[in-house]
């Protein structure tokens, strides 16, 4: 735990998943710039809205001093780190109520905080609704770390919310500052993407905010070829599925497989959710938005299939892969595989050895490098 001092109190902070690293924060001082914002335009009695806190700093700050808060997003990472560290720093889990990104808000907020994601179509998806929920004039900060702002963000928020006001760098950290505008007109057009999954005849379908969501990534291209075609009956899950890609081809070419689908990511779910109902009508499969495979029995799989992400938030590194290697090997049953593809400077197949008896390479380019590894 790590203590963040606020206008509102210090917090006891940690992150989640836990890190090894003991330079990483589950604050930041953009976290830090937006609450000091907020205590000199003053609270009223409404609840806030607090829009993707990473760690819980944002929503937990204003929580301890009594405030009623709001918090919605799309990670269940952030979600649980935000629930772990209000326990951590004494306070019950229903002082701050959690709203998916799938779900709609449900009051006209005065004040909100938001922390700027890194996806622009995340943004520009969150202040479509938002415009909808604000009373007038109501007071929306927007914050980022400046190296991670995105030049465009200033003007999805003009477009949607209303004028902005970007304030003075502070510890590299930076505010846009707006009051809303409920007369605007802003843009209705579509902002899912859909193209097609190589060897199918499906489409993919991607909601906001859903990785790769504009084209199939190179690592899952790698991979798709090395799925095997005479699976039978077998349990799959497709971890981190993100729109689905591995699982639905999977389900393509083996159409009595048992197929499980788990991100963390809310839009991710819905989207591979979506993609294989409109592809395989009439067959079931299961979908969790989760932390890997926590919430999945032991000996439960014969084949996951997986692309693991390397990076949580801005934090790039192999954590959160070793994670999901170490809890595949306990939900494989004995015999079950893992097909993972990374990229080839993370050396996944030294890790793999770590947790399976036999690792061998499937494919390859010349970025990327597929594995099957057995338990």
């Amino acid at each position: 735990m790590q203590t963040c001092d606020t206008p509102f109190g210090a917090l006891s902070l940690g992150r989640y998943p836990p890190t090894r690293n003991p330079t990483l924060q589950a604050f930041d001082a953009a976290d830090q710039y937006l609450l000091q914002r907020l205590h000199e335009d003053g609270l009223g009695e409404q609840p806030i809205l607090v829009i993707n806190d990473a760690f819980g700093a944002l929503a937990i700050a204003l929580a301890k001093a009594g405030h009623r808060i709001h918090s919605w997003g799309d990670s269940w990472l952030a979600q649980r780190a935000m629930q772990d560290n209000l326990q951590a720093n004494g306070l019950d889990a229903d002082c701050v109520q959690f709203i998916d990104s799938q779900s709609l808000l449900p009051e006209h907020y005065q004040q909100v905080l938001l922390r700027i994601p890194k996806s622009l179509s995340l943004l520009e998806s969150q202040l479509r609704h938002l415009h909808s929920r604000l009373q007038p004039q109501a007071l929306v900060l927007a914050g980022a770390m400046i190296k991670h702002l995105p030049p465009s963000a200033g003007d999805l928020l003009a477009r949607y919310i209303g004028p902005y006001q970007a304030s003075l760098a502070w510890k590299k950290a930076r505010l846009l500052c707006v009051r809303a505008q409920t007369d605007l007109n802003p843009p209705t057009s579509e902002l899912n993407s859909h193209y097609p999954l190589p060897d199918t005849a499906l489409q993919l379908h991607n909601l906001p905010g859903v990785f790769s969501r504009n084209q199939l990534d190179i690592g899952t291209r790698v991979l798709l070829p090395c799925i095997p075609r005479d699976l039978g009956n077998a349990r799959v899950v497709d971890l981190g599925c993100g729109n689905g890609a591995l699982g639905l081809f999977a389900a393509w070419h083996n159409p009595e497989i048992q197929p499980t689908f788990i991100d963390e990511s809310y839009a991710a779910v819905a989207s591979a959710r979506k993609n294989f109902h409109q592809g395989f009508a009439g067959r079931s499969a299961q979908f969790l938005v989760s932390d890997g495979l926590t919430e999945v029995a032991p000996a439960s799989a014969e084949l996951i299939l997986c692309n693991p992400p390397f990076h949580q938030q801005q934090v790039i590194g192999d954590e959160i892969a070793l994670r999901l290697f170490k809890q595949s090997r306990q939900v494989l049953a004995p015999g079950g595989s893992l097909l993972v593809v990374g990229n080839r400077h993370l050396g996944y197949h030294i890790k793999l050895k770590r947790f399976f008896q036999r690792v061998e390479q499937l494919g390859s380019s010349a970025k990327f490098v597929a594995w099957r590894a057995w338990r």
